[in-house]
């Protein structure tokens, strides 16, 4: 790798603007409805989730919550899971596109695999914030194999 760029993705600096890009869907979501929060509440409500404005208050913690602990790469762990399972509750709550026509069906299909990419770039963060271990001895999983 060159010089150049081996020195760019190393830096302090853009390990901030990676967490900070990554995390924009989250954070930006949650602004919004914390500075509108009648309209967060209404999409909670059009999505049967009650009380709505709790709700609300919860998604607008979990979103900025957990990306500011990505942002800051501390408990890195703990953001990254916390948006990958609100992630992954969208869909059955936001994404139902089994149960969808045509061309909405295919649409939403998309936006489901995109929110399961976006759970594993949320992994690959938390895999990458962790401290470095030895790796097991290969002798190790020699009982697993018998």
């Amino acid at each position: 790798m060159s010089y150049f760029i081996d020195s760019l993705i190393s830096s302090r600096a853009f390990g901030y603007l990676a967490r900070t890009i990554l995390t924009y869907m989250f954070w930006a979501s949650g602004l919004a409805k914390l500075i509108d929060f009648n309209a967060g509440v209404a999409e909670m409500s059009l999505f049967g989730l009650e009380p709505a404005p709790l709700v609300n208050i919860a998604v607008i913690v979990t979103q900025l919550g957990g990306s500011a602990l990505i942002i800051a790469n501390r408990w890195t762990w703990l953001g990254a899971g916390a948006l990958a399972v609100f992630t992954a509750l969208t869909i059955p709550i936001a994404h139902t596109f089994w149960t969808m026509q045509e061309p909405m069906k295919t649409l939403e299909f998309y936006v489901v695999m995109e929110h399961i990419t976006v759970i594993g770039a949320l992994m690959v963060v938390a895999w990458k914030s962790a401290p470095r271990h030895e790796p097991l001895p290969l002798s190790g999983f020699a009982a697993i194999d018998a």
